[in-house]
């Protein structure tokens, strides 16, 4: 069990502090989360049937433990919505793109960080799932217990929201930058 415990630390560790750090938006919480996914993978690994990857496995499991965490906190709503500290960071680029691009482009994942906020957790979770993890629309299915249209329907709201939260940031943003040069 040693063997496999590290196998799994070493290939999957990224993948799942990345999960939980972009659910709960701390990484001291992030850790702590993901310490709680690795005590359960130590109880039930012998209960893995193999019916889906390990890696699928294994971001079910941490999206269960973000669930059981924001149903912990008592101002769930707060959480949610709490804004990330951006002031350490600056947007140097003005183009506005789609969602689908934002989510490839490293320039612009900022913006997409803002936006999430206006997510819900489900849909957060979905595009965390597809975009971050690059999970396909089946593999987001299994880890989430949904069907594939489910998934599919999902997507597609969260990329709508995401284009209207994006819109709204970027033009905040860049709206100032634009006076300071015509004045």
């Amino acid at each position: 069990m040693e063997d496999t415990f590290q196998r799994i630390y070493e290939k999957y560790h990224h993948d799942l502090f990345q999960f939980l750090f972009y659910m709960v938006k701390s990484r001291e919480q992030a850790e702590d989360l993901v310490q709680e996914v690795y005590i359960r993978v130590l109880k039930s690994y012998d209960k893995f049937e193999g019916r889906s990857s390990e890696k699928t496995w294994l971001i079910s499991i941490a999206r269960h433990v973000a669930i059981d965490w924001f149903r912990k906190q008592k101002t769930v709503k707060q959480r949610i919505f709490e804004k990330f500290d951006w002031e350490k960071s600056q947007i140097e680029d003005e183009h506005q793109p789609l969602p689908d691009e934002v989510v490839l482009q490293n320039e612009q994942v900022q913006w997409i960080y803002k936006a999430l906020n206006g997510c819900t957790i489900d849909q957060r979770t979905v595009i965390i799932l597809r975009y971050v993890q690059e999970l396909s629309i089946t593999e987001t299915a299994e880890v989430l217990g949904w069907s594939v249209s489910k998934v599919k329907t999902t997507q597609h709201r969260a990329i709508k929201q995401l284009q209207k939260d994006i819109k709204s940031i970027s033009e905040k943003e860049v709206a100032p930058i634009e006076k300071t040069r015509v004045e």
